[in-house]
Order: structure tokens, then sequence, then C-alpha cells
């Protein structure tokens, strides 16, 4: 489907939610103000970290990843699609992206999503000059309840995008039930009304059957959470049948590849030679 046509058919669709909404509010509905009881969130997949998030993380807030060290900011878009996915379901998801971002890590790619489990169909990407033209378009973006979610990926510090600016964004994704993930590669933490923090980074992935390339791979720290879930990191895999995170060990050392017919030496060691790790994102 061509991404024109899905956003008429996402603006019809927006229309109608509004109509609703409106036909609700007259009948005596509260307007979402932070404190209607939340319904149910987005999970990872993941039941040992869905668990430590009181089941996963809210549908109507703000969520931040930012990028754990220098040249990770590659992991940090490969763990927001695979959220963005996990949160849209079966609804569309609208990806803004800083022109400045596209041109240092790269953009999304049709070929590149349907490798990752997403159907490209299903994407409204947009494309801003700046952080302004990019804030700009995920609070538009935020006003259609019809949406799944609204991923916003910015490079470097923002003056823009100061704590009046998230709280905005915050309230819009309230309204909505379309949560709003903030990639930010290049930038450091800065105060914000985020419902939860993290940091990315990649990780080696295990090798599959042949000594085929693993799966993406991701370390996951969670810094902050308004619930109080209890800060720590999560070594997690993305198993893009199922659409879902799987948690795994730390290995305990680099994945060496063995030439075709090799053994590894006695005592279990890996022979001499270059450790290849696939790095996720």
């Amino acid at each position: 489907m061509q991404p024109r046509i899905l956003a008429q058919r996402l603006l019809a669709q927006c229309a109608l939610s509004r109509a609703s909404q409106g036909s609700l509010a007259s009948q005596g509905s509260r307007a979402f103000d932070g404190t209607e009881p939340a319904e149910p969130g987005f999970s990872f997949g993941c039941a040992p970290l869905d668990e430590a998030l009181g089941g996963g993380l809210s549908r109507r807030g703000v969520h931040e990843f930012f990028a754990a060290g220098p040249g990770e900011a590659q992991a940090v878009a490969g763990a927001g699609l695979a959220l963005a996915i996990r949160a849209a379901g079966a609804r569309a998801i609208v990806w803004i992206t800083q022109d400045l971002v596209a041109a240092e890590t790269g953009a999304l790619h049709g070929a590149g999503l349907c490798a990752f489990g997403a159907a490209p169909e299903r994407f409204v990407i947009v494309r801003a000059a700046n952080h302004v033209a990019a804030l700009q378009a995920a609070a538009e973006a935020l006003r259609c309840p019809a949406l799944g979610v609204v991923a916003l990926e910015l490079w470097g510090p923002s003056r823009a995008l100061d704590l009046t600016a998230s709280r905005r964004l915050a309230l819009r994704a309230g309204r909505s039930g379309a949560p709003l993930l903030i990639l930010r590669p290049g930038a450091a933490p800065a105060p914000s009304a985020a419902a939860s923090r993290w940091s990315v980074s990649p990780a080696p992935s295990r090798p599959l059957e042949a000594n085929a390339p693993g799966r993406p791979a991701f370390s996951l720290t969670l810094s902050r959470h308004r619930a109080g879930a209890p800060c720590r990191t999560w070594h997690l895999e993305w198993d893009r049948e199922r659409a879902s995170f799987d948690e795994r060990a730390t290995l305990s050392r680099p994945v060496v590849s063995l030439p075709s017919g090799a053994e590894a030496s006695a005592g279990g060691s890996p022979p001499a030679g270059p450790a290849e790790r696939r790095r996720a994102g």
C-alpha cells in the first residue's frame, strides 16, 4: 500500500475516533488528565522483564531510549523498531526521522523491515529537517487515536525538546493512547516527562545452526521508571517470527567462527582467530 493512501485512511480513522470521543465527552466522560486508570500497556514479550515492569510499558506515555556509548546509535534504532512493532499490534506505525539521523545511521528500508519481521505497508515514514519540525510532526501524529505507536528519532542535544515540550507530548500520548518512543542517539539524558528511560547497546548474538548469524541482540538498561520498577540491565534477543523479545544468558566470551572441519582445542578453548560478533540494529 502506498504511504499516501495509508495516510488518507489514517486521517479518516482519526476523524471517526474524534467523533466517537466527542460523543463520549457529551455523555460525561472525563478527558485524560494523568489520573485516569491506565489501560493495559504493551509488553516486551519477555516474562521476567514484563513482570519487573508490572506487565509492560504504559501506552499513555513517553519512553526514551539513548545509546549507551559512542557508535551504538543503530542499536537504539533496532530496539526502538522492535518495541514499535510490539506496541502497535495490528495498527499503523508513524516513524518520524530527523534528516541528520538518516545521514548518520541510515533510514528504514522496506527489505530491512521485512527481515526484521515488520510489514512495510504498516509504516508511515516522515522525514523532518530539524528538531522543531520533527517535534511538530510527532505532536500532530499523537492527535490520532487510530495509530498504534509514534516513534521519533532525534540526533544530538535538543533545545526544542525541553521539559515543557516533553510534558506536552506526554499529555498528547495520554489522550490518544498511542505511546511515543523517542530515540535519542548522540544525546545525553535530560529532565523530561518520560514514563521510562533506557540506554541501549548492541550485544553479541548466539550463532544459529551451521554457524549462521544469530538474532539481533541488545543490552537494555532501565535507568528511570515512573512507577518505581527497579533499575537493572536485561540482555535480550529479538525473535522476528514471534515478534517478541527473549531473555538470554550473557555470553562469557566472544563467539568464534570455526573453519570448516576444525575443532576446538582441548579444554574447550577456541583456537586463535578474530572474534566475530554480530552487532544488532
